[in-house]
């Protein structure tokens, strides 16, 4: 069977639209296909992250950590900022087109007449790559609530929840329970399970320990202890047993419950991939994963983060009031038309001087307007509406040049971060980090 596609590009349009449903959760179709594509993953440890935030940085600093050990790691996220090929990465680095196009090719064969959406073509493709890499430790991030996400169809041996908040309401419920009931059926019996979210719905916990799984609570079995500002360290502790580490470059101290939480899933592996100390530290500091309250420049320093929901925004306002600056601080914005815009701008307005708000293009797209009618519903007043988000970046960038701009935050969604990326406005990512 001769190739569908030559390139990767013309792979993924066909997938876009290939599926009658974009979004159709069941574990069926990528069950069904995952075991006739039978990828050589037997024994490769396993780790699972689920959650409303904070997936992207976990995964982040479990691949660091293991990479840090010398162990060949395969990463798995989405979605992506500006190549496809950032979600899946082998050792750390982007995987390639033609190992792409091989793998969905692949695919093509082991599927026969099986419809497959567009995420399951990418998981499969990941587990598919992966093996044929040799990767020797899986770090999987969940695309969807959990349950019925298509990396659900490969068993955790670590299984992270980081938190548990609304979003995805109509796919996921409306209910913090309903949607902790989602994410902690990635757990498996006799297997552990690592809750981050310091106050979990008690579906999390109640569906842990109807399935057997190992519970283990941030803030009750796991926890950050802080030392002096000064040391620019901070120690992890699990029962009796600590390691101090160093503050992780990544900003906030939800960072530091990532982290925590990563330290822990390698040391629940321990007996299988051991890790040293010194390789923990290492993976801590090293780990940096773009649009996460990513900083770039400086007079204005610009931030952008891909924050689109309430926990996401408060986390961002918890952000900007530890890492205050001189002068004003404008915000770009694009939000998309299904998220909850009020729930956003409410922790945000009293730390915004001036709103440069954007139309996004696509099927879920939002308007600018409906973004400044929100806003003067709440009684701001200073809002500038544009066509896109790179004439928002150059205006604030225009606003800036005037003077009394300490700083320029562009948030709202992975799409906003992502237009604001491809334009010529942003200063350079600091190096090794960014895209």
């Amino acid at each position: 069977m001769s190739a569908r596609f030559a390139c990767l590009s013309d792979w993924l349009a066909w997938q876009e639209t290939a599926h009658p449903r974009k979004i159709d959760l069941t574990l069926d179709r990528v069950r069904a296909v995952l075991a006739r594509l039978a990828p050589a993953l037997s024994g490769v440890p396993v780790v699972t992250v689920a959650g409303t935030n904070g997936k992207g940085s976990t995964v982040a600093f479990v691949e660091a950590i293991y990479r840090a050990a010398g162990y060949r790691t395969g990463a798995y996220t989405s979605p992506h900022l500006l190549r496809y090929n950032e979600r899946l990465r082998v050792a750390g680095r982007a995987v390639d087109d033609a190992a792409i196009c091989a793998a969905f090719e692949r695919i093509d064969v082991a599927r026969g007449d099986t419809s497959l959406t567009y995420f399951e073509w990418g998981t499969l493709a990941a587990l598919d790559v992966f093996a044929a890499a040799g990767c020797e430790v899986l770090i999987l991030e969940v695309g969807l609530g959990g349950r019925l996400d298509a990396v659900n169809a490969v068993d955790a041996d670590v299984a992270i929840i980081t938190s548990v908040d609304l979003d995805h309401q109509q796919f996921l419920g409306n209910t913090r329970e309903a949607i902790g009931a989602e994410k902690a059926a990635i757990a498996r019996p006799g297997r552990p399970l690592v809750v981050a979210d310091p106050a979990p719905p008690a579906s999390v916990i109640d569906h842990a320990v109807a399935c057997g799984a190992r519970l283990w609570r941030f803030g009750v079995d796991y926890a950050v202890e802080a030392e002096a500002a000064d040391t620019g360290h901070w120690v992890w502790r699990a029962g009796d047993v600590a390691q101090r580490l160093p503050a992780p470059r990544l900003i906030g101290a939800v960072q530091r419950r990532n982290a925590a939480s990563a330290v822990l899933a390698a040391q629940l592996l321990e007996a299988r991939v051991p890790v040293s100390g010194e390789a923990l530290a290492q993976g801590v500091r090293a780990a940096r994963v773009s649009g996460r309250f990513e900083c770039r420049g400086a007079a204005p320093q610009w931030v952008l983060d891909v924050a689109h929901n309430p926990e996401a925004a408060r986390n961002l306002a918890a952000n900007l009031h530890g890492q205050p600056l001189p002068g004003r601080t404008v915000a770009v914005l694009g939000m998309l038309d299904d998220k909850e815009t009020s729930g956003v701008l409410a922790p945000l307005v009293g730390l915004v001087d001036g709103w440069h708000v954007a139309d996004l293009d696509g099927p879920r797209g939002g308007a600018a307007a409906r973004l400044a009618q929100a806003l003067a519903d709440i009684g701001v007043s200073q809002v500038v509406t544009h066509a896109d988000v790179a004439a928002a970046c150059i205006a604030a960038q225009r606003e800036a040049r005037d003077g009394g701009v300490g700083r320029v935050l562009v948030f709202g969604s992975f799409h906003t971060v992502e237009q604001a990326l491809r334009g010529d406005v942003l200063p350079p990512a600091e190096e090794g980090w960014g895209l």
